[in-house]
Formats: C-alpha cells, sequence, structure tokens
C-alpha cells in the first residue's frame, strides 16, 4: 500500500511501518519537518539528475531499506515509525585533510581507489615480503649484507604499495553492484560512479604493469614465483559469494610475500629443503595471520553483509569470533615458530618476533570490541603495526646477531675474521 506525497524532490523518504498500519496526518508533517532542507541547483551542468517524485510506501518489518544504488550520492532516510531513531542521510564529501586533499581533483578518484589515504591494507601485503627477506638473509649462500637486506625490503614496500592498490581496483570492479547496499563502501570510486568501469580496468592494466616493472627488478627466480600469485589476488572477490570463508583465499594471496624473499636473495626453494620448510612454515603463518585480522575487520560490516548477500568468516563464527581468533593466534605463533626452527634462528628470534606476537595478538584479542565498528578498525589498523613490528624487530636483531658473529664462539670468530 502506497501514498504519493508532495515532499521535496531532492528527498527520499521511506517509511517502515507494521502492515495495514495506518499513518496520521500529524505523524507525517512531523516526520516532514525533520528532513533537511537543500537547495538544488537545476541549471548547474553537474547537478546529480534527480530522480521521479518519490512516495511514501509502508514495508513490512522484516524488509530491509536498501541504498539508491542508481543515485549514489542521495539516500534514504529510514524511519521507524514504532521508535524515534532516524538515520541521517550522508553525502560523500571529498578528503579535506592528508596527502589526498592535496591532489588534483581529477586525481581524487583514482587515489581512492587505490586507498592511498587508508596505507594499512599495504602494511599488510608488505610484512610477509619483510619477514621472507630478513628470515632468508643468513640463509644465503653468499653474506647478505645490511644494505642489500634494505634494498630488497625497499623493493618490496614499492610493490606492495602497487599490487595493492590493483587488488582494491580488481575487487572493487567485481563489488561494484554491491558496494553502494554496504554502508562503509558505498562511497567508493565505482560504487559512486566518479570511475567507469573501463576507466578503472585501464587504470588496474596500468598498475599491473608497474608491478611487473618492479618484479623484473629481482633475479628472474622471481618472476615465476610471482606470476601464480595473481590467481589468487584475482578470485577472492568471487570467493565472498560462493563460500564463508573467502579470508582463507585472501590469506593465500596477502601472505604471498612470505615466499618471495628467499628468491630475492638467492635462495633456491627447489633446492634447499631446509629453505623450502622455512618458507612453507612462514607462508602457513602469515596465513593464519591474515584470516585473524580479517575477520575483525569483517565484523564492521556483519549487519550490511547480511542485506547484500556476502559471507565471511564473521557471520559464520559470529557467536564464538573470539574463541576462533584465540586459535587462529596459537596457529600463527607456532607456525612462526616452526620457520625460525627450520631457519636456525637463536634466542632472539623466538624471544621478540614469537614472544611479541603472541602478546599483542593476546592484547588485541582480549581488548577489541566486536560489536564496535570504530573500535574494530582502531585495532585492525594498529594491530597491524604492533604485531608485524614485532616480528619484523625479532628477526632484524636476529639477523644482525647472525650477521656479526654474535652466537659464534670467540674461537671461531677470530677464525673466521682470519680467513676473510
Amino acid at each position: 500500500m502506497s501514498w504519493s506525497t508532495s515532499v521535496r524532490p531532492s528527498q527520499a523518504l521511506f517509511c517502515r511501518c507494521s502492515r495495514a498500519q495506518p499513518i496520521s496526518l500529524r505523524h507525517l508533517s512531523s516526520l516532514y519537518s525533520t528532513l533537511p532542507h537543500t537547495r538544488v541547483n537545476y541549471g548547474a551542468k553537474e547537478a546529480f539528475p534527480i530522480p521521479p517524485a518519490p512516495r511514501l510506501i509502508t514495508r513490512p518489518p522484516s524488509e530491509p531499506v536498501r541504498y539508491n544504488s542508481q543515485f549514489p550520492s542521495i539516500h534514504p532516510i529510514a524511519i521507524n515509525p514504532s521508535s524515534s531513531q532516524t538515520v541521517a542521510a550522508v553525502r560523500y564529501e571529498p578528503p579535506k585533510t592528508g596527502l589526498i586533499a592535496y591532489l588534483p581533483k581529477s586525481w581524487v578518484p583514482y587515489a581512492e581507489l587505490l586507498r592511498l589515504d587508508k596505507p594499512t591494507g599495504t602494511y599488510y601485503l608488505f610484512f610477509p615480503c619483510l619477514f621472507s627477506t630478513l628470515l632468508a638473509a643468513p640463509m644465503a649462500t653468499q653474506t647478505v649484507g645490511l644494505l642489500e637486506v634494505v634494498e630488497t625490503a625497499s623493493l618490496f614496500f614499492i610493490g606492495s604499495l602497487i599490487m595493492r592498490g590493483a587488488g582494491c581496483a580488481i575487487n572493487d570492479l567485481w563489488d561494484r553492484d554491491l558496494d553502494p547496499h554496504v554502508a562503509r563502501t558505498r562511497f567508493r570510486p565505482i560504487a559512486r560512479r566518479a570511475i567507469t568501469p573501463e576507466k578503472a580496468l585501464v587504470f588496474t592494466g596500468t598498475q599491473l604493469l608497474a608491478g611487473l616493472g618492479i618484479l623484473l627488478q629481482f633475479p628472474t627466480e622471481c618472476l615465476w614465483y610471482g606470476i601464480p600469485s595473481l590467481l589468487f589476488v584475482a578470485s577472492y572477490p568471487l570467493a565472498k559469494r560462493v563460500t564463508n570463508y573467502p579470508q582463507a583465499v585472501l590469506g593465500l594471496t596477502f601472505s604471498w610475500g612470505a615466499i618471495m624473499g628467499f628468491p630475492a636473495l638467492g635462495v633456491d626453494l627447489l633446492h634447499n629443503h631446509q629453505a623450502l620448510v622455512t618458507a612453507a612454515a612462514l607462508y602457513s603463518s602469515c596465513i593464519a595471520w591474515t584470516i585473524l585480522y580479517d575477520m575483525i575487520y569483517a565484523h564492521m560490516d556483519i549487519k550490511d553483509d547480511v542485506a547484500a548477500g556476502i559471507k565471511s568468516i564473521a557471520l559464520r563464527h559470529e557467536h564464538n569470533t573470539k574463541a576462533v581468533l584465540s586459535g587462529l593466534a596459537v596457529v600463527q605463533v607456532s607456525l612462526l615458530a616452526a620457520s625460525g626452527v627450520a631457519a636456525g634462528a637463536g634466542p632472539i628470534f623466538f624471544a621478540v618476533s614469537c614472544g611479541g606476537a603472541l602478546a599483542t595478538l593476546g592484547i588485541m584479542i582480549r581488548r577489541v570490541q566486536l560489536k564496535s565498528v570504530q573500535n574494530c578498525w582502531w585495532w585492525f589498523k594498529n594491530g597491524c603495526l604492533l604485531t608485524g613490528g614485532s616480528i619484523s624487530l625479532g628477526m632484524f636483531l636476529e639477523y644482525l646477531a647472525q650477521y656479526l658473529g654474535f652466537y659464534q664462539k670467540p674461537e671461531a670468530l677470530e677464525a673466521g675474521l682470519e680467513t676473510q
């Protein structure tokens, strides 16, 4: 049942109430008075097309109110007559702080597509590369100096920045029909139609070519190890539609760098069994870490994912999330320790890397408030630096200890110096 009403053409009003429940004129007047009064310049070329005159529609309480994906900058105001709570319409606002705020206006959508304003994903992609570089350095046949380690890590960081942007663009292309229905993603460039899918596809191809250019700076073996990861990059958005565990596919993708550090420093994984076991354990550890932090991240969208039909591990284990997180933390740290044993690491690695990871993950799992979007985001963003930083610090100190001969006996150290 519906009624026509003469509200302003720039507003869309949807009312959720029970079937056959009449709405009084007095109630309509009070609702209409809460609407924001905005002016629309119908003569401006950039004015958004105005939809036909809206209608006031009664809906069953169980039927969700969806965002208007056809007109992304104009969103409905959801009103429940049985409560006094209203959800105000929200419009896209260009960034006013940070790096993106200083870019030309035409560049902003592409910078947002790259997530330049949200670098946490780049850090999560970079840390496995850094782990494998630091763990592989003492295992190389030729001594790897500090400068070479820094140069290799720097190339990996640039590659992570580029490939993370390409992955985000691929994800947004897949999700362009879903993102308008999720509060956190409805203002992404493709979802709000600031970038057409065709332009986004061309931009993604450019990023992939740039990533290939970085990959070619490494030894040739890295090319054959790196290319297969593109399969996981392209398939992760599809996994959200067919399985409750898309985070496992994301783990296979984001953790690939845990393998790349070994061939980057000339360690042959196919002929060095010790290095192969180390890389396998480190890769598996990073997969567990990815599932863990993305499970927290997924809790930010859990309500919208239900409405949009998106699957996630957070939905599948909504009522025992912290138990699952604790299990993942134990698996991650255990596999991290196994990689250290396989690599022949010393006590510094186990104390700082493994101990730091266990402590930071334990604190995060204990304190994160899964019902709070802001709290989940805080721990997702800062947990990356806390856990990833602890593991990296321990690996770096372990590398220095082995490079400087800290674990060698004085007699063996003197003999080594005499032969040099």
